[in-house]
């Protein structure tokens, strides 16, 4: 979420590949954190996720694993136990795994608008259609966490800036795409599945922001509905 105060040049689009929907448990080198013992609530669940033996007992190897799931997605404190928020973060990517190539199955993005990006926040993906024919995605996204939730409703959008910095918060933005108040697409460095969440925008990888940037224009409709898990 950024201040719109600020003024930039609207540049060109510019296009992106962006590969399809992907779990990738490669670690980022651990911090220096012990590794705890103790099996969590969720321990079988996180065993079966990472692959490892199903046996409801942690092990070196276990939490080993666990923390470098942890490291990656920036799931602290990251100790390697199987808790909830852990484990919340490997179900939401299993559920969003399940949606394959049809993301509005529930028809609750509006297929009379023509071509639109839709929000989909109990799932935190985004993808963009065009009648009944998705045209790109679905994709992982980032949305607003509790206390700076991502507006729900028929938004459009309305000013572009591809070399945005927030003057709320200090931080770049590239590639924004502005469709409610301060509320934008623009990518970030960080995974998808970082917890909280972001200060209210939508939160995409460069590559899906660019790709966004390229698909869509001043005017296009976006549709934001349901509830990110944990507001």
């Amino acid at each position: 979420m950024g201040d719109i105060r600020g003024r930039g040049a609207v540049a060109l689009g510019l296009a992106g590949l962006v590969a399809p929907l992907t779990i990738a448990l490669g670690a980022t080198p651990a911090q220096a954190a012990s590794c705890t013992t103790a099996a969590g609530p969720y321990q079988k669940q996180v065993e079966k996720f990472l692959g490892r033996p199903v046996d409801g007992r942690q092990s070196t190897a276990d939490c080993k694993a666990i923390q470098a799931f942890q490291n990656k997605h920036g799931i602290t404190p990251n100790i390697g136990y199987a808790g909830p928020v852990t484990w919340g973060v490997m179900d939401l990517m299993n559920k969003q795994k399940a949606v394959g190539n049809n993301p509005n199955r529930d028809g609750r993005c509006p297929v009379n608008k023509g071509r639109i990006a839709c929000v989909n926040l109990t799932l935190q993906l985004s993808w963009i259609q065009d009648g009944s024919h998705l045209v790109y995605g679905p994709v992982p996204v980032r949305t607003g966490r509790n206390g700076y939730e991502t507006r729900t409703g028929l938004k459009k959008i309305y000013w572009r800036d591809i070399d945005h910095v927030s003057t709320l918060y200090n931080v770049s933005m590239p590639y924004s795409q502005f469709f409610d108040g301060g509320q934008a697409f623009h990518s970030v460095g960080l995974s998808m599945w970082n917890p909280p969440g972001s200060h209210g925008c939508v939160n995409m990888t460069p590559a899906t922001a660019k790709k966004y940037w390229s698909l869509l224009r001043n005017g296009d409709d976006v549709y934001v509905y349901g509830r990110k898990p944990g507001t």
